[in-house]
């Protein structure tokens, strides 16, 4: 069962985010701040990491170049999930590892589509 781990301080976009997940058989993990995001990924190595950017204690673009930083976060998939859509912050989120940019507001199904080519397959 592929692991997704939703980083996301907004509650009105972690709760569909977390049943459509379940609903492809994903085991879903929620953390909302991102001082609680390293200490989630090394108890339980995710598939796919749903990050927001802007997070209470340290932000979406510092964790994702944190994780391709160590040897086993290549091999995560990282969508970044923010209201940063400006050509130079999707720049940046790309140049600090992300696999994809969604920009906010969007629909929680086209999240869902971009995810599902990430997800290993069963």
């Amino acid at each position: 069962m592929p692991h997704v781990l939703i980083v996301e301080d907004e509650p009105s976009i972690v709760t569909p985010l977390k049943f459509l997940m379940e609903q492809e058989g994903c085991s879903v993990q929620i953390v909302s701040d991102g001082a609680a995001v390293m200490p989630a990924i090394a108890a339980q190595r995710p598939d796919l990491i749903l990050l927001d950017v802007m997070l209470p204690s340290r932000n979406g673009y510092d964790l994702c170049r944190a994780i391709r930083e160590r040897p086993e976060g290549n091999d995560i998939a990282i969508i970044m999930l923010t209201v940063k859509g400006r050509e130079v912050d999707i720049e940046k989120g790309y140049a600090m590892g992300a696999d994809a940019y969604i920009t906010k507001p969007f629909a929680v199904a086209d999240v869902v589509e971009t995810a599902r080519s990430y997800l290993p397959d069963e």
